[in-house]
């Protein structure tokens, strides 16, 4: 039979089928090829949110996963540092989820406030995996201001979609859930940006625990403890995962960085050195941007912290 997972607790695997979720466990001939390679520790199962999977029925109505089709892409970050580190040191990739059509990359206006630089590693990181990014600013019902939050108009600029939404006054919620259409989509962003509320909002089906945001820190509790897969409707599939309290790309390397963010690599190819960095070259045509207001300082910004925290070498 064949299936998609749609969510994984300890050992066991729940797929969903046509019309219902089985129980699977996994056949042990996965675990032996996932636990070592060469001389890397591979951190994260073999089988994740997202994977279709071919599985055999037990007498008892569970299942055995037997195959693994090849993944279309899947996304995936730098492990925490904590958990996630090799032998030689180096941090390794842990996978989100798999065979994903968008990223959608949420954040809020407030409660917790926006923040741009976390915005952009989450693109960076859905781009770099082969995911279309899709942005959803939530929360505008607590904006003064009724008017467009000025990174929607940035970032709808550079040629992003993004949808400015509301879970409280559903404002914008039809119109993201339209776009999400026949896709399948994981829903990634720090702890408290409304998630797990937009989820909520799509279908009766999806009914996520939601917490209050701390005053005192201004941020999120983690409701959302592993990541989930609901199905909408026969083509629809939304991903929710824990919230992130860091995310770093993997496998991409300091020279990549600029070909992700859009406004930069427009300057990027006028630069006198084909390597350039834009930190400190000269004739650096997005420093000169950035100078003359051509490229937003605070981008600009976003993206050279990004470039020092990454590696100067492929892994």
């Amino acid at each position: 039979m064949n299936g998609i997972v749609s969510r994984i607790e300890s050992k066991d695997y729940y797929v969903f089928t046509e019309d219902k979720e089985i129980r699977c466990s996994l056949r042990g001939k996965f675990r032996l090829e996932a636990e070592w390679k060469k001389d890397k520790l591979l951190y994260t199962d073999l089988v994740v949110v997202g994977d279709h999977v071919k599985f055999s029925l037990n007498d008892d109505g569970t299942g055995v996963i037997e195959e693994l089709p090849e993944r279309k892409n899947y996304l995936s970050r730098k492990a925490p540092l904590l958990k996630g580190i090799s032998e030689k040191g180096k941090r390794v990739e842990q996978i989100i989820a798999a065979n994903v059509d968008y990223t959608v990359c949420v954040t809020s206006t407030k409660n917790p406030k926006f923040n741009n630089r976390v915005l952009d590693r989450m693109i960076v990181t859905a781009e770099s995996c082969k995911t279309k990014p899709v942005i959803v600013i939530n929360k505008i019902d607590l904006e003064k201001k009724k008017k467009k939050h000025l990174w929607h108009e940035l970032y709808s600029t550079w040629g992003y979609n993004v949808f400015s939404c509301s879970a409280e006054t559903r404002k914008g919620i039809e119109e993201l859930k339209d776009f999400l259409k026949d896709k399948v989509s994981v829903f990634i962003g720090h702890s408290g940006v409304g998630k797990s509320s937009i989820l909520n909002s799509f279908s009766d089906k999806i009914d996520q625990n939601v917490e209050e945001i701390s005053e005192a820190w201004d941020k999120g509790v983690h409701t959302t403890v592993t990541s989930v897969l609901f199905k909408i409707n026969d083509s629809t599939f939304v991903i929710d995962t824990p919230g992130i309290r860091e995310i770093e790309p993997y496998g991409i390397t300091k020279k990549d960085v600029t070909h992700y963010f859009k406004e930069l690599a427009n300057y990027s190819r006028n630069c006198r050195f084909s390597n350039c960095t834009h930190t400190h070259e000269p004739e650096c045509k997005v420093k000169e941007a950035v100078e003359e207001g051509n490229i937003f300082e605070e981008r600009y910004e976003s993206y050279l912290r990004l470039i020092e925290s990454l590696d100067e070498e492929e892994f």
